[in-house]
């Protein structure tokens, strides 16, 4: 069974991959400034974990160019939308594979950088990620909203997926 901050990044992704939910090519690469286009922030958080769990949990980014390319700051990029979605599922997947092991003591460990401890452990990390999920969901429904787009989610999902244990 994952641990329960696990589950809670699960849930996070659903409600952004629910959010986005049926946008297009040319509104995801959209920008509304000051706001990020919504292809960029897929490929932003999608960066983000990669560099989380599958670079500094096990050593294989698995599209290592994205931290550069989408990193904060970077906002004039406009990435198509069918691109970052399939980067965020080969990259979500695999660090699930390293997400389903983590432990509360892997949790409380600090991952080598250039040979040194992380000023974070990955505990601390995986709070930053899911709260970097929620922050972005909100900028995304944001700029749907202004794009003009209805029926857009009005509450947080079937919590059945997130229960406290």
């Amino acid at each position: 069974m994952p641990h329960p901050l696990v589950d809670q990044l699960r849930f996070a992704r659903s409600e952004f991959v629910r959010c986005l939910d049926g946008v297009n090519n040319d509104d995801a690469r959209r920008r509304l400034e000051p706001m990020n286009c919504i292809s960029w922030i897929i490929g932003h958080l999608s960066a983000q974990e990669d560099a989380y769990w599958n670079g500094a949990a096990q050593g294989t980014p698995v599209a290592p160019h994205l931290r550069e390319l989408l990193s904060s700051g970077q906002v004039d990029v406009l990435p198509p939308l069918d691109e970052m979605w399939s980067t965020w599922g080969a990259i979500t997947a695999a660090a699930d594979r390293y997400l389903d092991t983590v432990t509360a003591e892997i949790l409380l460990q600090h991952p080598l950088r250039e040979g040194k401890p992380h000023a974070e452990n990955y505990g601390t990390m995986l709070y930053r990620n899911i709260y970097h999920y929620w922050f972005h969901t909100g900028e995304a429904h944001a700029v749907r909203q202004m794009l003009g787009h209805g029926e857009l989610p009005q509450f947080v999902g079937d919590m059945r997926t997130a229960v406290f244990r």
